[in-house]
């Protein structure tokens, strides 16, 4: 897919902070492994690295030299889909923050809050960028209705990866047991209240979070012309 110079070169000072961040995050778990010479925390490289998927194929998409056709868009926009929970889902890694020896807690504490930091930008910048390929080829009330939707879905995979320990592949790998158990809690909602607990709470703080993170943008942006 060719892509266009032009697009690139104004997303170069986006990618170049998102760099940095994610830098400070590998420096934070490689320091980590060397001051306790364990791999405590080493997963949360694989996080990042999963978290960033979304991004890349939502930038792939942006970046095109030419608007996409409508099936390379659905296939690529299903794709983004099954991966984007994993951005906002390193936030439950916060699960982990526990004073440990050998390591300062508030060490612990800045590494983990990196990862989250960098999952949810990753997450928020991948949304927007799906929010204007759908806002711009159907209309701004069905773009927002895609935002709305796709946070509350991400959020449900937030919590089939955290308590059920589902992870995307699983759509494939075990697509029977997922199909299930989803199934379950869709016919017997009052059986599973921290599913829907947690899918709820989460989906309005990401929505809230990716409302504010828009808004900042865009004033700023009026502000500065």
């Amino acid at each position: 897919m060719p892509i266009s110079s032009e697009a690139l070169r104004r997303r170069l000072p986006l990618y170049f902070v998102l760099a940095l961040s994610l830098g400070l995050s590998f420096v934070l778990i490689g320091g980590r492994v060397l001051l306790t010479g364990r791999l405590q925390f080493i997963f949360l490289l694989w996080n990042l690295f999963l978290a960033a998927i979304p991004f890349c194929l939502s930038a792939a998409l942006t970046l095109a030299a030419k608007p996409p056709r409508a099936f390379l868009l659905l296939l690529v926009g299903a794709a983004w889909l099954l991966f984007f929970p994993n951005a906002p889902y390193i936030v439950t890694d916060l699960f982990h923050l526990e004073p440990r020896q050998g390591v300062p807690y508030w060490y612990d504490l800045a590494l983990i809050l990196s990862c989250s930091w960098n999952g949810l930008m990753l997450a928020y910048a991948s949304l927007l960028d799906m929010h204007a390929l759908v806002q711009r080829r159907l209309s701004t009330w069905v773009g927002w209705v895609f935002v709305t939707v796709a946070l509350l879905l991400s959020s449900f995979g937030i919590y089939l990866g955290r308590y059920l320990r589902f992870n995307s592949w699983d759509v494939l790998a075990n697509p029977l047991t997922l199909f299930y158990d989803i199934l379950n809690r869709l016919v017997n909602p009052l059986n599973h209240p921290r599913t829907w607990g947690v899918t709820m709470v989460f989906g309005v703080f990401l929505l809230i979070g990716y409302g504010t993170v828009r808004l900042l943008g865009r004033t700023y942006e009026e502000e500065s012309r």
